[in-house]
């Protein structure tokens, strides 16, 4: 059998026009000369297994209870319970969004035209073999190496692998390479290198990390567990050393469990499995609404946004444009004009226009086109040759037509929000993309675009929202101010993007200064996202030309409609499977969630980590025992932070975007955890003062290895534990706000559940509590003082601007 290795040195021999057959086809397959991809759009499910389990906190957490079940108390080991727990729900929810997640972009990957045993038909792009007949059309990724053998004007954008913008001519005998984009014209080529021999793979995975979408919110988690990974080290030691101290005597399983609990505490074991549920279930929620998400992080992305720019045709229009009208010019009849018209939208490649043209202008009979110039961007024009009909062109009016009556009635028509395309006449025979010496105007094409019935909606959702809107688009400024007029936009004086300066500051104040650009290349639009990153905006962009793709690519967020070129969806991070651009708004809605959300439950968790510290500090100082068996914590973690942050997670919150996520997480969980651990000490060494037992006896009733213990033993832990409690309630009910029915139920929940672990017998043997009413009461006390300063604490942290604002959502 071949091998991938030997696969570059096969060389397929010239296939006949038909293609390869079926056994042809099958042999590849079989020797494994497919165009198989490597990268794909989601974990393994073996690497979802190892990312949710093989982690250093749960490497931490399951060392401590491999301990903790060697000294037999496994009441104190229920920890690793919810460990499992955590991790087995993060392996169940990726892997059944990866399911759903993969089977949409497999519906969604990129398509190969092929020719096989004389018939033209799509397969999906890994299903190319070494050989295979491919053919190309505009908008088309090159999906293999190979070399030409028919070109009809094809151009290619090879910018991926050379760097220069401007599209390149190709002839027959032209070696073409995978990972170029087809932006003018047609051809045919046969595959001779595939898969990890072509250069798509390798161009793919170097424009993936290169496009890599910025998280804020998972690089502020990452620094986080840095400086938490720092603590656990230095805390590690200084626990179990205070603890050996306090309750050696009691044995080397006494000291064990003790210095668990303290260590328990300082992993937050739950944040990164919520986060990456927030992420995911927020992808299979667009995937719903028809927003496919190739990068997670996108979901968070947008929702820092705030610049949107627009390109006017299939994103404010339908895209989708009808022939209207054609008036004469310099005195030729219209319907001489109707036939040339006919006899150029008679292409077996029409771009758009051309396509709407056919959709309503017969083919004539008796024209016979003997050359081609396809359109392209760049250019902004095409041409047919007819013989002895001559050569006709159709093109933007300010290209083809000279300064005079024709180009006013052209912008004069634009302004009106039809767009205009000129017509021209030449007796020369094109060969090369140059306009022709003796080019004459004939006429002016009407066509009109029907504006989305929802864009009006979801400009006005932006503007209440503060995201600003730019329009750029290749069209006729005042075509694309027409068009925005009609959507509630102000255009303001549109600008022609011919008269810009390629001076970066220039383009900055002009970017910052202008709604609506028209005439603009594909260089252009990618310098205007950089202009306006440059000024400090976070940008969407979103289109689904193949113009469109460069500034996708270099946008924060690309957005591309499910109905644009392959090339586009390919570099852009959301995709609009069905071209609805009203579905942006709910992509920031999700965004919204992610990050209001997560910054909650971060909250919880680096106030239990902070409280941890300060409760192992303060322990370690005053040669005390910690207060905590592993199973309080276990409780109190539960009850205040696992199931709660699991529903705050997922919850709705429309909150604006607020740059400095980990700085408001460490401003507020860091003062309020210390608070939280300061009230338990002190609350544990009032319990002790005035219950328990006393120290003389201490070690005879209450060592946790040597027998039954007695009941009084318990109470000072108990006293801690419900002090723990009342603080770690308050902080969840700051973050719980502003509240709603379903928080108020959340949080009257888990207060339920906690009180009946220390009131029913059989959970308060289990948890070892033991509460006395004055001790509640006690207890309770010293916990308001702790929830009074955590309000204050919250105040002063300014996080009333930082809560979720989801009025109106349960």
């Amino acid at each position: 059998m071949t091998t991938r290795g030997e696969q570059v040195r096969v060389t397929a021999h010239p296939q006949r026009d038909t293609g390869l057959t079926r056994a042809e086809v099958a042999e590849r397959v079989e020797h494994g000369q497919t165009n198989e991809l490597r990268e794909r759009t989601s974990r393994s499910l073996g690497e979802i297994v190892r990312a949710n389990v093989l982690t250093r906190f749960n490497a931490i957490l399951g060392a401590l209870f491999v301990l903790v079940m060697t000294t037999g108390s496994f009441a104190d080991g229920l920890f690793g319970i919810v460990l499992v727990i955590n991790s087995a729900i993060g392996i169940v929810q990726e892997y059944l969004a990866k399911r759903k997640l993969d089977r949409l972009a497999l519906l969604n990957a990129p398509r190969t035209r092929v020719v096989r045993e004389g018939q033209l038909s799509v397969i999906p792009t890994r299903e190319v073999v070494l050989g295979d007949l491919i053919e190309l059309r505009t908008g088309d990724q090159v999906p293999a190496d190979g070399q030409l053998l028919s070109s009809v004007g094809l151009e290619l954008d090879e910018s991926n692998l050379t760097g220069e913008a401007d599209p390149v001519h190709h002839a027959p005998g032209d070696e073409i390479r995978s990972g170029t984009t087809v932006v003018a014209g047609m051809g045919r080529f046969h595959a001779s290198a595939v898969g990890p021999d072509a250069y798509v793979n390798r161009i793919a995975a170097e424009a993936r990390r290169f496009t890599r979408t910025h998280s804020e919110i998972q690089a502020s988690i990452n620094k986080l567990l840095t400086y938490i990974t720092w603590v656990i080290i230095v805390a590690l030691p200084l626990q179990i050393w205070s603890q050996w101290r306090a309750v050696g005597g009691e044995g080397w399983r006494s000291v064990v469990i003790r210095s668990a609990a303290g260590l328990v505490g300082l992993v937050p074991e739950g944040l990164v499995l919520l986060t990456s549920i927030a992420f995911l279930l927020s992808a299979v929620q667009l995937t719903r609404k028809q927003v496919l998400v190739q990068q997670l992080p996108a979901v968070e992305g947008l929702a820092r946004v705030d610049v949107v720019c627009l390109d006017k045709t299939g994103t404010l229009t339908v895209g989708d444009i009808a022939f209207e009208d054609v008036e004469a010019l310099d005195g030729l009849s219209v319907e001489d004009l109707r036939d040339a018209l006919g006899a150029l939208a008679d292409d077996p490649n029409p771009n758009g226009t051309l396509a709407a043209v056919a959709a309503s202008l017969p083919a004539p009979g008796g024209w016979e086109r003997t050359g081609t110039i396809p359109f392209t961007s760049e250019r902004k024009w095409s041409a047919g040759c007819f013989g002895e009909r001559g050569t006709w062109l159709l093109g933007a009016p300010e290209v083809l037509l000279p300064d005079g009556p024709g180009r006013a009635r052209a912008a004069e028509l634009a302004a009106t929000g039809r767009r205009v395309v000129a017509l021209a006449c030449s007796d020369e025979h094109l060969t090369e993309p140059t306009l022709p010496s003796d080019l004459r105007p004939a006429g002016l094409v009407l066509l009109t675009e029907q504006v989305r019935d929802d864009a009006h909606e979801t400009l006005r959702y932006f503007a209440d929202q503060d995201v600003a809107i730019k329009v750029i688009s290749g069209d006729n400024p005042q075509t694309v101010a027409a068009v925005a007029r009609r959507v509630g936009l102000d255009p303001g004086a549109p600008v022609d993007a011919r008269t810009l300066a390629d001076d970066p500051e220039s383009l900055r104040e002009v970017a910052r200064a202008t709604t609506v650009f028209g005439r603009v290349t594909p260089e252009q639009k990618r310098a205007l996202v950089h202009a306006l990153q440059a000024d400090g905006h976070v940008v969407a962009m979103t289109g689904d030309g193949v113009n469109d793709a460069l500034a996708l690519k270099d946008a924060d967020i690309g957005v591309a409609m499910g109905n644009g070129a392959q090339a586009t969806k390919a570099v852009a991070e959301l995709v609009l499977l069905d071209g609805r651009f009203a579905h942006l708004p709910t992509a920031l809605h999700e965004g919204r969630r992610v990050i209001g959300n997560v910054e909650r439950v971060a909250n919880l968790f680096v106030a239990k980590n902070a409280m941890s510290l300060v409760a192992i500090v303060a322990t370690a100082l005053m040669a005390t025992a910690f207060p905590f068996l592993p199973r309080h914590l276990t409780l109190v973690s539960s009850v205040t932070i696992g199931i709660p942050a699991f529903f705050l997670a997922l919850g709705p919150n429309r909150r604006h975007y607020l740059p400095g996520f980990l700085g408001r997480i460490l401003r507020f969980a860091v003062p309020a955890g210390a608070v939280a651990g300061l009230a338990v000490i002190a609350s544990y060494l009032i319990a002790g003062s005035h219950y328990g037992v006393p120290k003389d006896q201490f070690l005879a009733q209450c060592a946790l290895t040597t027998g039954p213990v007695s009941p009084a033993c318990w109470e000072p832990g108990t006293g801690a534990t419900i002090t723990l409690l009342v603080v770690f309630f308050a902080i969840l009910s700051v973050l719980s706000r502003p509240f709603r029915l379903w928080k108020a139920l959340l949080l009257g929940a888990m207060v339920t559940l906690a009180v009946l672990a220390i009131a029913v017998p059989f959970a308060r043997d289990f948890f070892t509590f033991n509460a006395p009413a004055r001790l509640v009461w006690e207890s309770l006390a010293v916990g308001l003082v702790g929830a009074v300063l955590v309000e204050l604490i919250h105040r002063v942290a300014g996080h009333h601007r930082a809560d979720g604002g989801d009025a109106g959502h349960l």
